[in-house]
């Protein structure tokens, strides 16, 4: 699995779980709405937006959702950080 897998595979977890668009979650996440729809195009990101944007996720992760098994998750940061 590819770095671009992880995170549509992150998103698309987490907005089905939290009701929540993928634009908005973009958005959040790497304030850019159109973000997931450009890597779903074919687009790459570079190792530091993937670092980016999966640290969002880990840190707004939802504790009643299981994160992937198969996607390494960094340690969640707290907002006081």
């Amino acid at each position: 699995m590819d770095f671009t897998t992880h995170i549509i595979r992150l998103a698309d977890t987490y907005c089905q779980h939290t009701g929540r668009s993928h634009a908005r979650v973009a958005t959040l996440a790497y304030d850019q709405g159109m973000f997931f729809d450009r890597l779903r195009k074919g687009r790459t990101c570079t190792i530091a937006t993937y670092g980016k944007v999966v640290q969002w996720f880990s840190n707004n992760w939802p504790e009643d959702l299981e994160w992937p098994d198969d996607i390494p998750r960094p340690k969640p940061e707290s907002e006081a950080a």
